[in-house]
């Protein structure tokens, strides 16, 4: 089992910066890609950000040129930064571990609000 605990959502300006950070705990031995996904009020849930072992990342979209992930193997942590916040990226975030069993499983942290608005 794998526990994930989130940190560092809010409320802040558009145009403004947040940086989520996810600790794992547990059989972290086991997690392979790690990542972020948000969800908004009636839309479904949807990937941000990922990163593997290696450091291999994937950026949606919507987060290009603005989110940045990272990962630190040895504290078993990822962070989420994300800068020229908007409107739109107002949602839940939550973190993500996915192990390395075929098929993989997936753990979820509790999830973070975080609010784009003036």
């Amino acid at each position: 089992q794998v526990q994930l605990v989130e940190s560092g959502g809010g409320l802040v300006q558009p145009g403004g910066s947040l940086r989520l950070s996810c600790a794992a705990s547990g059989s972290v031995f086991s997690i392979n890609t790690t990542g972020w996904y948000r969800q908004a009020p009636g839309k479904q849930r949807e990937l941000v950000a990922r990163i593997t072992s290696g450091g291999s990342t994937t950026v949606a979209d919507s987060g290009k040129g603005r989110f940045t992930i990272s990962r630190d193997n040895a504290k078993n942590t990822w962070n989420l930064q994300m800068n020229s916040l908007k409107p739109e990226d107002t949602a839940v975030y939550y973190c993500n571990a996915d192990t390395y069993d075929r098929p993989p499983r997936s753990y979820w942290g509790q999830g973070t609000q975080v609010t784009v608005s003036s």
